[in-house]
Formats: C-alpha cells, structure tokens, sequence
C-alpha cells in the first residue's frame, strides 16, 4: 500500500514541477541553513571528554593582593607555581597535574634534519592518564621522574613523523634548548577540541607535539607562552617562573573517583587558602573555585554569542520556509480538490486521501533534504575561510548527516498535516457537481 501512496506522490509531483521545485528549494533552504549553524554550534559546545568530564576539575585559588580586589570577582585564572607544587605534593586527588604552555625548536642529535618548531606541554606524570592520551608506543614518564627532573619526554605522532619517519622512536634522543631528551612514549593522533586543560593558548587550538616533566623544563630555563597574572613585588629579582614568583601562570586539574569527591577537596582547598593567608602569603579573603570541564567550558564563555544567536535565527528561518510550504502545499490542494473529490467518489476513505498527501510531503521533504545537504555543505566551506580558530572545525559528521535527514523529513511532515487534512476533508458530491 506504501508503494501505491508513493506511486501517487511521485506523479502528483511531476505534474506540478514548478510548484514542487519552489518547495524542494524552500525547505532545502531553511534546511541548509539550519544545519549550517548547527553544526558549529554542536562542534563548539560538545563535550571534549565527555565519559569522565565530571570527574575532572579546574582548580583556581585567589592568591593575588588587594590591589583593585573586588568583593565576589573571579579568582586568579591560574596558579602560582608555589601554590601548584604544593597541591602537587599533597596528591588529595586520584589524579593531578600541573601544566603551562612553550614552543621551542625540537631536532636529532645528528642534526640530519632541521629543527622543529614544536607546541610544547610540560606538565607532570599524571596527565596524560587524565586526559586519555592514546598511545602508539611507550608511555608516560613515571612520578619519580618528575621529581629527579629526568630527561624524557613523549612525543605526537606527528613529529614522531617529521622526526623518526613514523618509526617506533622509545629510547631515541632529541635535542630541545640544547639537553638531549630520551623518547620514552609516542602518542597516537590526539585530537581534543576545545582545548580544555590550557584555554590561554586558545580554546581550539591543536592538541601539543612535545611533553616533558615541569620540573625538567623549569631545569633547562624553557620559557613560557600564554597568560601571566604578576602582582605585588611580582618576581622580586628573579623571573616570573621563579617558585616564590607571586605570579599566577600554571593550569591545574584534578581527577576524582566519582563527582562527589569534589566537595572534600573543596574543603582541602579552603583549609589550604586559611593556611597561607595566615602566612602572608594571600592577602584576599579565601576564594576557591572548583569546576568540572563543562563548568569551566561554561564560566570562560568558550562558547562565542554570535554562535548562539545565529543558531536561534536559522531555526526561525526554518520555520518561515516550512510556513510556507504550508502555504503552497495547501494552494496545490485546492487546485487539485476536483481529482480528490473523484477518487472519494470512486471509494477512497478521508484516511486514504490524508495518508497519500503526507506521503507526497514525505517525498518532497527527501528531496529537500539532498539539496540542503549540499546548502549546508556550501555553508560550512564559507564558514572554514572565516579567521575564526574555530572554523576549521566545522564539518559535518555522520551524526549531523542522520540529523539532517530526519529534520528534513519531520519538517515536511509536519507542514504536510495541514495540507493533508485539508484534503481528507473535501466533500465528493460538492465536487462532483461542480464538474
């Protein structure tokens, strides 16, 4: 019977190409439109770790003077490297690592190659189990290296690539800032978007190329990029990377068994920020900051406004191109009231006639979704030329492919109903005396 319905539809539909075109354009223009914003949308607000995203924390303490404080303000956006090596030290949590941001040039004892500029992460043992890092060959450093400032390092496969060929590099050397640097992991392709652990650098930017201990890169006077909050005496002689530096520039996150975990370390953290305001150290009132990923996602705006609104203004487009389908498949359903008229006549049933013309919308709405497939794509090509760091992320995936189908097709249904019904109603011996 679905055959029969469909065989219908597909005339009906070729014997008004014009009026069908008109509607396959519209709705296929709403629908290009929609999924065009939603689909920057879904990329920019999607969870980056989503099995274990509640358990990961932003730790922020307010170590700063009262110079311009501010009752109620948000705490320093990181760490003093006093304060991180401390928390470091206590281990309260299942997992923590401390971390900051560098580039630097990377290059082979032979010199056989030419150094490599390479985004840098240096941070301690625990954050690659933290963050999921997938593994190629070898692993992580071990805590004791942290602590013996070891000269190793984990690469990416990419400059495991541009370096080794793709070769299993475990056990080679490399030479950063003139120290030679022993491979002991090599990551697979990692990508983790937004870049949640360090947004100083940018909130898209690509996962790091090259890992080493804090403490190692520290050793070696490896500098620093991205934020730096001094306040006080600041480095008072030394440099802002110094260990009693009142500077705040080190990104910290905890792990925790499970979610609740979270509200004993609070506490930990608050004793902590009494403890070193009764030193002299702090001079605010205690002011502690715990979030999970999507939290601190959240409180630093990852996500951009512009992005929001747009998203609202295509589906109200898409709503003004399904009203006017509404419109023109009703104007095509009081042209055709004589034929509808007759086949009641003949024996169709008011269910007949409905379940025909939401099929025919059915089949119109299809159409329009293959052409707003290809809208959509236009839309997200002119999306990846924006400057934007988050443009290049825009790709529609088989998820969104699934979504697009079927919003193309409840939307046709849905403006198919009025239509339909409309149909379904018309009285045969009123039309058969009219012909």
């Amino acid at each position: 019977m679905f055959l029969h319905y469909l065989e219908l539809a597909w005339r009906n539909t070729l014997a008004a190409k014009g009026l069908s075109a008109l509607m396959v354009l519209a709705l296929a223009l709403g629908i290009g439109a929609c999924m065009t914003t939603l689909t920057v949308y879904h990329v920019l607000s999607g969870d980056p770790i989503p099995h274990k995203s509640t358990r990961l924390f932003n730790v922020q303490l307010d170590a700063g003077d009262m110079i311009g404080w501010k009752a109620g303000e948000e705490p320093n956006f990181d760490l003093a490297r006093f304060d991180a090596t401390a928390l470091l030290r206590d281990r309260k949590a299942l997992r923590q690592a401390m971390s900051s941001g560098f580039n630097t040039a990377v290059s082979l004892p032979d010199a056989q190659i030419k150094p490599i500029f390479s985004s840098v992460r240096y941070t301690s043992a625990d954050f690659f189990a933290m963050f999921d890092a997938p593994w190629s060959h070898g692993g992580p450093w071990t805590a004791a290296d942290d602590e013996g400032e070891a000269r190793v390092a984990v690469i990416s496969a990419a400059l495991n690539d541009k370096l080794f060929g793709g070769a299993n590099s475990v056990g080679r050397e490399v030479i950063v800032r003139g120290q030679p640097l022993r491979v002991v992991g090599v990551l697979k392709p990692w990508k983790v978007q937004p870049h949640f652990w360090d947004l100083t650098l940018g909130s898209y930017t690509e996962t790091e190329d090259f890992y080493l201990p804090f403490s190692t890169a520290m050793a070696i006077k490896m500098g620093h990029w991205g934020n730096i909050n001094c306040w006080g005496r600041g480095a008072n002689g030394g440099t802002s990377l110094d260990l009693n530096a009142s500077c705040s520039w080190i990104q910290y996150w905890v792990e925790f068994a499970k979610p609740e975990d979270a509200a004993a370390y609070r506490d930990y953290l608050v004793a902590y920020s009494e403890a070193q305001r009764k030193a002299g150290r702090f001079e605010r009132p205690t002011n502690v900051r715990l979030r999970n990923v999507m939290d601190w996602l959240g409180a630093q705006k990852v996500l951009p406004a512009d992005v929001r609104l747009q998203t609202w203004l295509a589906f109200g487009f898409l709503a003004v191109c399904v009203v006017n389908m509404v419109g023109l498949l009703l104007a095509k359903t009081l042209r055709r009231s004589g034929e509808i008229g007759v086949r009641r006549a003949l024996g169709a049933t008011r269910g007949d006639i409905f379940k025909q013309f939401v099929v025919e919308a059915g089949l119109l709405g299809m159409a329009g979704a293959l052409l707003g497939l290809l809208f959509a794509q236009g839309g997200l090509w002119l999306v990846r030329q924006s400057p934007n760091e988050y443009a290049r992320l825009a790709e529609l995936d088989a998820g969104m492919l699934a979504l697009t189908l079927a919003l193309s097709l409840l939307a046709s249904l849905l403006a198919g109903l009025l239509p339909a019904w409309r149909a379904a109603l018309v009285t045969p011996a009123v039309q058969l005396k009219v012909q």
